[in-house]
């Protein structure tokens, strides 16, 4: 089941027509999938911008076109014997902090307007641009070789498969992605998630569950009519950061996003016009 076959079923169980995930995951993986619904679909840049908690595993000595396991072989090395754990653990903070990563070749990644995906299957290299991503924190889990268990958190745009990749290319063996789950995309939790088998209307949590990660100012009735019609309206005496993204609450819901510009708070998503 692929990300967009999961937005699909939403629409249909919930009966809406607008609904959209907040970031692919790639069909051989599990874990936690944000969709949203009707106005809330505006939110999404809140969402995909927070770090991401990934658990996977990484096969060593075999690397693929496809940097997983859905890709065809296109390297093998007998030296995985040789890598003790010490090796790995040195390798995977390696991959610590701010760098620059080459996206997948099988990436959704546009190249000349055109999927990259698209031109790897008719065996052409996309000359991809290197990405700067952040790995926030790595841990080994387990290593049995020629497998090892890691979890990590990383920033927005972050490839686990191209981390397994670059993995297996600093102890010279290769390497690819075996398994991913997605486990929290900030404060949310797959634990926390509705199974798809199980999704019913009372299932839909309020929007600004999503937005936790957010300051919020709760607003008068004048504030709210203002914000509702576009305009901006004075911040509290806790005035925000400027160019801060703030929640703006009526009654405990979410009814707008605002950024702090000079003690005012303007408008920039609102979900309920009146």
């Amino acid at each position: 089941m692929t990300s967009h076959d999961v937005v699909h079923r939403v629409r249909r169980v919930l009966a809406v027509r607008s609904a959209g995930h907040t970031g692919t995951l790639d069909p051989f993986a599990t874990g936690l999938l944000v969709v949203l619904l009707g106005a809330a679909t505006r939110l999404a840049r809140f969402v995909q911008e927070q770090p991401k908690t990934y658990f996977a595993t990484a096969r060593l000595g075999v690397q693929t076109d496809t940097d997983d396991l859905t890709g065809r072989v296109i390297a093998t090395s007998t030296d995985v014997s040789t890598l003790t754990e010490s090796h790995v653990r040195d390798a995977l903070v390696g991959l610590l902090g701010t760098q620059l990563q080459r996206p997948p070749d099988f990436s959704a990644k546009h190249v000349a307007g055109e999927r990259s995906y698209r031109r790897a299957r008719r065996g052409e290299a996309p000359a991809l641009r290197p990405a700067s991503v952040t790995v926030h924190h790595i841990e080994l889990v387990q290593y049995r070789p020629p497998e090892l268990t890691f979890r990590a958190i990383v920033s927005a745009g972050t490839y686990l498969r191209a981390m397994a990749r670059d993995l297996g290319e600093q102890l010279r063996v290769g390497a690819h992605l075996t398994q991913l789950r997605r486990e929290a995309i900030g404060t949310l939790l797959v634990d926390q998630a509705v199974p798809l088998e199980a999704l019913t209307p009372e299932a839909v949590f309020p929007a600004q569950r999503i937005l936790s990660h957010l300051p919020a100012i709760t607003l008068d009735p004048d504030g709210s009519r203002d914000i509702r019609h576009g305009r901006r309206v004075r911040s509290s005496d806790d005035v925000p950061r400027q160019g801060e993204a703030i929640a703006l609450l009526e009654g405990g819901d979410l009814i707008a996003i605002a950024r702090a510009e000079d003690g005012w708070l303007q408008p920039t998503v609102v979900l309920e016009h009146r």
